[in-house]
């Protein structure tokens, strides 16, 4: 296949994506995945521009979700939110670890690289799922945010404290995302409120964030580390500039839309682009019984606390909270990379994390969306 031709049919994609996300009623992000994992097994191969579009998606998409979050309605179901997120990382990471320590017959750091990769949730999808329903500047969308961070906060704790080796470098990624996260929280009102900068078509504020977020890219490159958790703490602690006036706003949703055009899609795409099929198949049974695992231990781990604190959308919640994704392909990578995992355990567990992005949130979004009138007010009192 000549490469010129690749742009095209990521295009065509992108756009047979919409139409049926529309049609279907599902989320788009779930048939990004789909169409990208039928496109990398008829032979499609993925370019590098597209594996760094991907990777700034992802990255896009992470500030976005902590951006939505109201910092006043985290703080305020606090408690909830770490008991419902800190469950959800611990009951998978024991229990794929063990099922595959004991049962599989893994190796030890394969198993942890394993319950590693499962434990997560996937905020790319999380966010992608409740900004499309409307559901995002609800009750429940904010706790289902504040939990996933949590999730992934122990996910990527949990891997930093087994596998990672600091280096100078990883100091300085670490002092450079503190400060750019302190100057960005304290004076980008410079940026937002300057009548020069303010609704030109050249979107200077959509630029500064993007420079902020690629900042954190190559300092994390640099550093052997990932921008994903700088760029939603960021997200988190600006939230405020985009609540407070209608032109804040504005670049909020202008970015949205620059971002679901065509950043995030490709992200989606080249994820389901990583699954190869025949080695699932080879290995069926095993691909079969860890989906099993995790989901079964995310069920366990999330239903009953969510049932407790989220009593009108306890199964959705539960079943957005069991997605996979972002962080589980970081751990993914790296045990590769490392020798810690083979071609076979990386494929399967990556086939693991993108079904579970996929089937959980399409049996949440047909059968399981909050319908009761409190889970559709927004944090301002109004319905939604």
């Amino acid at each position: 296949m000549q490469a010129d031709i690749i742009p095209l049919i990521a295009g065509l994609l992108i756009f047979i994506s919409s139409l049926l996300s529309l049609k279907l009623g599902l989320s788009v992000a779930v048939i990004e995945i789909i169409l990208g994992v039928a496109a990398g097994n008829i032979g499609l191969q993925t370019e590098e521009w597209m594996l760094y579009l991907a990777n700034f998606g992802g990255i896009v998409l992470t500030f976005l979700a902590g951006a939505e979050i109201d910092t006043g309605l985290m703080k305020k179901k606090f408690k909830e939110s770490l008991l419902i997120g800190f469950f959800s990382f611990l009951t998978p990471f024991i229990t794929a670890f063990l099922y595959t320590y004991y049962i599989a017959g893994w190796s030890l750091t394969a198993s942890l690289i394993a319950g590693t990769a499962l434990s997560e949730t996937s905020i790319a999808v999380v966010y992608s799922v409740l900004l499309e329903t409307n559901l995002s500047k609800t009750m429940v969308g904010n706790m289902l945010m504040s939990s996933t961070f949590i999730t992934n906060m122990g996910t990527a704790v949990m891997l930093s404290i087994l596998f990672a080796r600091p280096t100078l470098y990883t100091a300085i990624f670490i002092a450079v995302s503190i400060v750019v996260i302190f100057l960005a929280t304290n004076f980008s009102h410079h940026v937002f409120d300057n009548p020069k900068l303010k609704n030109k078509v050249i979107e200077p504020e959509i630029k500064y964030i993007f420079l902020l977020l690629l900042v954190f890219i190559y300092f994390a490159n640099l550093g052997a580390g990932h921008a994903i958790l700088p760029a939603f703490v960021m997200g988190l602690l600006m939230s405020k500039h985009f609540a407070e006036t209608s032109e804040t706003k504005v670049v909020k949703n202008r970015l949205r839309t620059v971002a679901f055009a065509i950043i995030t899609p490709i992200f989606f795409i080249v994820v389901g682009m990583k699954v190869s099929l025949p080695l699932i198949i080879s290995a069926l049974g095993l691909f079969a019984a860890l989906f099993i695992v995790k989901q079964s231990a995310k069920f366990i781990g999330i239903y009953f606390l969510a049932k407790r604190y989220i009593p009108n959308g306890n199964i959705y919640a539960t079943l957005l909270l069991s997605t996979g994704l972002t962080f589980g392909l970081i751990a993914l990578i790296f045990g590769l990379r490392s020798g810690l995992i083979n071609q076979v355990q990386y494929s399967v567990l990556t086939g693991v994390l993108i079904a579970s992005a996929v089937i959980p949130t399409f049996i949440a979004q047909k059968w399981f969306m909050p319908v009761h009138s409190e889970d559709l007010v927004d944090i301002n009192g109004e319905e939604k």
